[in-house]
């Protein structure tokens, strides 16, 4: 289990995934409370994975882990606000929550609603659109849509 923090710092994990989680949780300021642990270990531990919430408490559901799905989206969302989980829209109505917060791009697979990471270095931009005046840029995000051939 291995962790990016945004500040580029990676974290020393023991490889223990509940004692993982814990210091994840703590070098970004969120207090470990159960259900953001179980959560965590849910999440982190099973390596690189893009889930969407309801994947996630469907996760729980059969973990016995007693939350209820606003609390997995609250926790979700505060896990991507503090750096350790990437949000990907598709479609603008289902979104994943990527582990890997490094920077790269993904395959979207229509037909079973998967992504697969595209490695950065697999991706080359020809030219950024200059950026009104007081921004920046954040990041890029750019999703390949893929079916079967026919």
């Amino acid at each position: 289990m291995a962790v990016t923090q945004s500040s580029g710092s990676q974290l020393q994990l023991t490889g223990c995934p509940w004692h993982d989680v814990n210091e994840m949780l703590q070098s970004v300021g969120l207090r470990p409370t159960r259900q953001r642990m179980a959560l965590g270990w849910l999440l982190f531990g099973k390596g690189a994975r893009h889930l969407t919430a309801e994947m996630l408490y469907e996760e729980a559901s059969q973990a016995k882990v007693p939350v209820s799905l606003a609390t997995v989206y609250n926790t979700l969302n505060q896990l991507t606000d503090a750096g350790l989980l990437r949000q990907v829209s598709v479609d603008g109505t289902k979104t994943y929550f990527d582990t890997n917060v490094t920077a790269h791009q993904h395959f979207y697979l229509e037909s079973n609603h998967e992504l697969i990471d595209i490695p950065d270095s697999h991706v080359a931009l020809r030219s950024i659109p200059d950026v009104p005046e007081g921004y920046e840029i954040a990041r890029i995000d750019m999703v390949v849509r893929l079916r079967k051939k026919v």
